[in-house]
């Protein structure tokens, strides 16, 4: 999922923005910009950078082992032949 502390610095940002007479609502303001961020990126369905990579690297990975595997195939279909 998405880092809330992202979510937090995104919603902090968007209420010190604000003009000075709404700031007083501050508070409030960030913590529905918070709600709706999230709720946004949960629709989204978004994974995070870290399980991003990691998926990254098994398919990497996964590639490899399957490369060696045709390799091996090829081999040995040769030597039947």
């Amino acid at each position: 999922m998405i880092d809330p502390k992202t979510i937090e610095e995104f919603a902090r940002r968007i209420s010190d923005a604000l003009p000075q007479g709404a700031q007083v609502l501050q508070q409030d303001i960030e913590k529905n910009v918070r709600a709706v961020v999230s709720s946004g990126f949960e629709k989204l369905d978004l994974v995070s950078r870290e399980e991003f990579e990691v998926q990254s690297a098994v398919l990497i990975r996964t590639r490899e082992k399957l490369e060696a595997l045709e390799k091996q195939v090829a081999a040995l279909e040769a030597s039947n032949k």
